[in-house]
């Protein structure tokens, strides 16, 4: 009897949410959806769920195509695109925004976060929320937050287990100051570069290294050009899902809501398909030939002092509100 009551409470959600379909002012739309890593990676899985989500959500009045490995251009082409109303939906690393919107610039502080539920709770939370609103004047709305994650050091010339290993590595970073500064203090030649000429540039030895989260080392093949994997988790990378408000504001209210409920469940599922994959993904790098070096927290707590400064420009370049305010809550989880 019990089985029977839950079967048919789930059918009735079903139908319901169905009959709501139907009901709401949906009207057909094309959506291009860009976004710069492989279809295979959780970054285009998360693409996948969406586009799915937002067919079935919409009685399938929203045709969603993702277009995978910067198909569409770089993020901050497809940034622009979105401004110009010349593309719909992207996603992209909050890193940048930071020519739109510089408080962004915030979430590529050093080692601010120690692990995900910090990072999810200040995303998710009033800070998070209070960047995206900032989005609107500049051409877009945010919708959420995906997770990139922790970023890690990857090079072809040796295993970086000091500080004192990077001097000389001509190491690629994205086009976002705040890297820049941090990589240069540390020693390493930063090379600001583009996600999508990475591969290319890492082939030809243009540049050294590269730092990226392990799943994108290894949906990316940069084991193919890189030996050597140094875990230092020196920041948190999130991504952030964007519509171009041009487009988002000739939508009714039933569809906005339901993009806005799509991106929610696709921030849900890329985020613990993203956290499996993880780990996977680090040991099939060790697998396909990768050397691990683990830095040990003395180097990290030396690598955290070396960055201060960084975090420290960051501020006074009127943003010491809004630091104070992210460590604040940091401070507060931690307690």
């Amino acid at each position: 009897m019990k089985k029977f009551i839950q079967t048919l409470l789930v059918s009735v959600a079903v139908v319901t949410a169905s009959l709501a379909a139907h009901a709401a002012d949906y009207k057909p739309h094309i959506v291009r959806f860009g976004y710069g890593l492989a279809e295979d990676s959780n970054q285009g899985r998360a693409a996948k769920f969406l586009v799915e989500d937002l067919g079935k959500r919409t009685d399938g009045k929203f045709h969603m195509k993702g277009f995978a490995s910067a198909a569409l251009g770089s993020d901050i082409q497809m940034q622009n695109a979105l401004i110009g109303g010349a593309q719909e939906m992207t996603v992209v690393s909050t890193a940048t925004l930071v020519g739109i919107v510089d408080d962004f610039g915030v979430f590529d502080l050093p080692f601010l976060f120690a692990n995900e539920k910090e990072a999810d709770t200040v995303l998710d939370g009033p800070v998070g929320q209070k960047l995206m609103a900032k989005l609107e004047a500049k051409g877009l709305v945010g919708l959420v937050y995906w997770e990139n994650g922790f970023r890690n050091l990857t090079n072809s010339k040796r295993p970086i287990a000091k500080m004192e290993d990077l001097k000389g590595v001509k190491l690629r970073v994205m086009q976002n100051p705040m890297y820049i500064d941090m990589f240069n203090a540390m020693g390493a030649n930063a090379v600001p570069l583009s996600f999508s000429e990475l591969f290319t540039a890492l082939e030809s030895k243009t540049v050294d290294g590269e730092e990226n989260p392990v799943n994108t080392v290894e949906s990316s093949k940069f084991y193919e050009v890189q030996k050597y994997l140094s875990i230092t988790r020196h920041v948190y990378s999130p991504w952030i899902v964007l519509a171009s408000k041009k487009w988002w504001d000739g939508l009714s209210a039933d569809e906005k809501n339901a993009v806005r409920a799509s991106a929610v469940a696709s921030r849900d599922f890329e985020r613990k398909d993203s956290r499996a994959e993880g780990a996977r993904a680090l040991e099939d790098l060790k697998k396909k030939g990768m050397q691990v070096t683990v830095l040990a927290e003395p180097e990290l707590e030396r690598m955290r002092q070396t960055a201060r400064p960084a975090t420290a420009k960051f501020a006074a370049a009127g943003h010491a509100e809004l630091v104070k305010e992210v460590e604040a809550e940091v401070t507060r989880l931690r307690k």
